[in-house]
């Protein structure tokens, strides 16, 4: 136990407790006893109460649930971006579903968290610079915005094209968008609200939808449930839906090109080299 928590700023969770042999009952021993003291559901602080920045956002990640990374402001901080903020810690995960928040914790929701838009800085999963900087875009000011990107430009941090400028959140929505400039179909509006959703691309004038699914983020019941009950929101409101699997859109990208620009009206060619 002491092991882990020296390498964790001070805090483990139960989870890793009970890989090193801890049960139920070992755990609540040692709370009794004062040798554990809880931060979070299921997160302790080793020893003693009083850990670390570090520990605190390292903390805020293990009570968030797997695939669960420091993200926003608080990337920002951890990062030497931004100077470390007051109020709850930013934590981004994986899934839209209603993952139940912390106290002391922003959760973000998203639909996807690409394998290049995640790290381990400092002993502690993170957003990448370049992730962080555009998440930064829509939660602070421009001008906190502009002197992250000095900071991260100052440290020697990798950005270029890494900061996506065309709202896309994977690198499956950024193949999608080069597909349709491949073959010359209009570049759709990108991550936009339609009603209580978030669609992945919209034409808007044609009232065309379309979601592109990965298997990582689309299996399993509960998402499987809610794609069903956005598709036929988005259908009452007089919209038309289509879907394309990461897969199609890798290898088949002509078909998907043509349906799409079959559903707008316009003749999808491939773009003069």
């Amino acid at each position: 136990m002491a092991r882990i928590a020296a390498r964790q700023f001070g805090v483990l969770s139960v989870r890793q407790l009970r890989a090193a042999g801890f049960d139920k009952h070992a755990v609540r021993s040692r709370v009794r006893a004062g040798r554990l003291h809880p931060v979070h559901r299921e997160v302790y602080a080793v020893g003693h109460p009083g850990i670390s920045r570090e520990g605190r956002w390292l903390a805020a990640v293990l009570a968030s649930g797997d695939g669960a990374v420091l993200s926003h402001a608080a990337a920002a901080a951890h990062w030497g971006l931004l100077r470390p903020m007051t109020g709850p810690v930013d934590v981004s995960v994986p899934t839209q579903a209603g993952r139940r928040g912390r106290a002391g914790v922003r959760l973000h929701r998203r639909r996807a968290l690409a394998r290049g838009e995640v790290t381990r800085h400092g002993g502690i999963p993170v957003t990448t610079p370049a992730r962080t900087i555009a998440d930064l875009r829509g939660v602070l000011a421009p001008r906190l915005v502009r002197r992250a990107q000095r900071q991260a430009e100052t440290l020697g941090l990798p950005l270029g094209l890494d900061v996506p400028s065309d709202r896309t959140r994977s690198d499956l929505e950024r193949d999608f968008l080069r597909l349709c400039r491949r073959f010359v179909v209009p570049v759709p509006e990108v991550n936009v609200r339609v009603g209580r959703w978030t669609v992945d691309f919209l034409w808007r004038a044609r009232r065309l939808v379309v979601e592109a699914d990965s298997y990582l983020y689309h299996r399993g019941a509960v998402a499987f449930r809610q794609d069903r009950a956005r598709d036929l929101d988005l259908r009452e409101r007089g919209y038309e839906v289509r879907r394309f699997s990461e897969r199609q859109i890798d290898e088949q990208p002509e078909r998907v090109a043509a349906d799409i620009a079959g559903a707008l009206g316009v003749v999808g060619r491939p773009a003069a080299p």
